[in-house]
C-alpha cells in the first residue's frame, strides 16, 4: 500500500513540476496587445490558463493527499520511539592496564670544570 501511495506522490509532485512550468505568468498578458495572442487559440479565447490551472489545482490536491496518507501510513508503522543512547549495545568497558612505572634514568654526568 505504501508503495502505491509513494508512486502517486512522485507522479502528482512531476505533474506539478511541469504544469507550473508551462504555465504562463501574470506579466505575459502585456504581449497580447502587441499581437502575440493569437497562437492560445487552440485552447479557446482564454487560452490554456483556464485547463492548466484547473489540472494544477487537481494534481495539488492529489500531491497533498497523498501526502497525508504517507505521514499516516508511516507513523502506523513506526515502533515506541526508542532514545538513540537506549539502542545502542552497551558493553562492559575494557580493562585497562596501568603502565609499569618508568625504569629510574641515571643521572646526567657532571660537566668538566673549566680551568681559570
Amino acid at each position: 500500500m505504501k508503495d502505491l501511495v509513494l508512486v502517486i506522490d512522485v507522479i502528482s509532485a512531476v505533474g506539478l513540476i511541469g504544469l507550473i512550468l508551462l504555465q504562463q505568468g501574470k506579466g505575459a498578458d502585456i504581449g497580447a496587445a502587441f499581437g502575440s495572442g493569437a497562437s492560445q487559440t487552440l485552447f479557446g479565447s482564454r487560452g490554456s490558463a483556464n485547463f492548466l490551472t484547473r489540472t494544477t489545482a487537481i494534481l495539488a490536491t492529489v500531491f497533498f493527499l497523498s501526502n497525508l496518507g504517507l505521514a499516516w501510513l508511516y507513523a502506523q508503522h513506526a515502533t515506541t520511539p526508542a532514545s538513540v543512547t537506549k539502542s545502542v549495545v552497551t558493553e562492559q568497558p575494557a580493562k585497562v592496564e596501568t603502565p609499569a612505572p618508568p625504569a629510574e634514568v641515571p643521572a646526567a654526568p657532571k660537566a668538566p670544570e673549566v680551568p681559570k
